[in-house]
Order: structure tokens, then C-alpha cells, then sequence
């Protein structure tokens, strides 16, 4: 087996990853990062010098291939399957890209900027900061409603790489800032994110993890409890 993921289960850019390698049945080995174990983590900065996860090795080459999106780009362009996650054409790819984008900065980085400083120690949170995430968050959910109308995908009638980014942004974002009952087009969509078979492998395997998960009192119930 040529692939190896490095990564924690319950961290959500590499479920983003996970979901594309599942979405192709793409064989490799998943390797747990535990930064709380100082030869894990010294492995990991040695891997790769910022310490994020997740990180792909292909031993075809030695090569390092880090940053979720250039993954995905990578696997398809390497270990291809059934379901391309970024189109041939140059318009379409421009679109994915953006979504993909703006899935990982204005969706997941509020959501971890607000579960972040749940867990800082007592005096050093940073409320304006988690303000500001939550106004981004509004005006993402806002953005995201008015695209869902072109098609049940975030860029049309097809399941992408932009969706892979969405999953788990929206999952968690969604727990720490919930959109409201006026978002009803973004609540559909990620039904049917959840529905998915590769969304639910990857959520079955970081089950045992999310009592972890700081905002666990506010998940829905069935994701704490093992699931089939």
C-alpha cells in the first residue's frame, strides 16, 4: 500500500480528505497523529515542519503531499476513480475551487476560532474574536443558502471536492452557531452531506472521538452513541 494519511479522527480537514478517498475507494493506511504524545508529534513536525493535519505520504516517490484541497487534486490525479471531485472544464473547476475555499476559510476557521476558545485557560478567551467568527458564520450560512438554489450540490447537480470541504465545516459549525430556522435550503443540504455512505464511514470511525468534542453537550444525540 502505497498511501498513508496521517491524521486524527476527530479533526475536521481530515475528514474532508477522508471523504474523497472514501468517495473513490482509494486503498491506503491511516496513521494517528496524537500531538498529546511528544514521539508523535516530534514524528509529525518532522513530516511535515507546521505540525498540521492532515498529511499524505506516498511512498511512490517518497513523497510529501500536505493541505487538504492539493490532496484531493493530487488523488485524482494520481490514484483516479469513479467520482471525479474537480471537472475537467476551466470554468467548473473555478467554481469548485472557490467553494472548496470558502468552505475551509470563512466555515471551518470561525468554527474552530469559537470551539477554540472554549478550551482556552480562565482569562485568556478572546470574546470579541469569537464575535467576529460568529458574524462570519452568519454571512457564510447567508452566501451558502442563496448558491444552494442553482442545484442539491454546493456548484450545481455534482458532488465535488467543494462538498467534501463543506461536510465537515457544516457539521461542526452548525453545532457551535446553528443557522436558524431561515436557512432551510443549508439544513437540507447537509442531510443529504450526512446521507452520503463515505460521510457516514468517516463519521462511524470518529464516533468514539466526539465525546471529546468541547460543544459535545449541543451535537445531536445519535452521533455520541455508536453508530452502524
Amino acid at each position: 500500500m502505497s498511501l498513508t494519511l496521517y491524521l486524527h479522527p476527530l479533526a475536521s480537514f481530515c475528514h474532508k480528505v477522508l471523504i474523497a478517498l472514501y468517495e473513490n475507494d482509494i486503498a491506503f493506511e491511516a496513521s494517528l497523529v496524537d500531538f498529546s504524545n511528544p514521539g508523535s508529534a516530534a514524528a509529525h513536525i518532522e513530516r511535515w515542519p507546521v505540525g498540521k493535519i492532515p498529511v499524505l505520504h506516498d511512498s511512490v516517490g517518497n513523497r510529501v503531499v500536505a493541505e487538504t484541497s492539493i490532496m484531493i487534486e493530487y488523488l485524482q490525479r494520481h490514484y483516479p476513480g469513479p467520482v471525479p471531485l474537480i471537472p475537467d472544464d476551466a470554468g467548473p473547476q473555478l467554481d469548485v475551487r472557490l467553494w472548496d475555499r470558502f468552505f475551509d476559510l470563512y466555515v471551518s476557521v470561525p468554527m474552530q476560532k469559537i470551539v477554540g476558545d472554549r478550551i482556552r485557560p480562565e482569562g485568556a478567551t478572546d470574546p470579541f474574536g469569537v464575535a467576529e467568527a460568529r458574524a462570519t458564520l452568519d454571512t457564510a450560512y447567508r452566501m451558502i443558502e442563496g448558491q444552494l438554489y442553482n442545484g442539491p450540490w454546493i456548484t450545481g447537480d455534482t458532488f465535488t471536492m467543494a462538498d467534501c470541504s463543506a461536510l465537515p465545516a457544516l457539521f461542526f459549525a452548525t453545532i457551535v452557531h446553528p443557522p436558524g430556522d431561515e436557512r432551510p435550503m443549508l439544513r437540507d443540504y447537509l442531510e443529504r452531506l450526512l446521507a452520503r455512505p463515505s460521510v457516514r464511514r468517516v463519521f462511524s470511525e470518529a464516533q468514539p472521538y466526539f465525546k471529546f468534542f468541547p460543544y459535545r453537550e449541543a451535537m445531536p444525540a445519535h452521533f455520541l452513541e455508536p453508530m452502524s
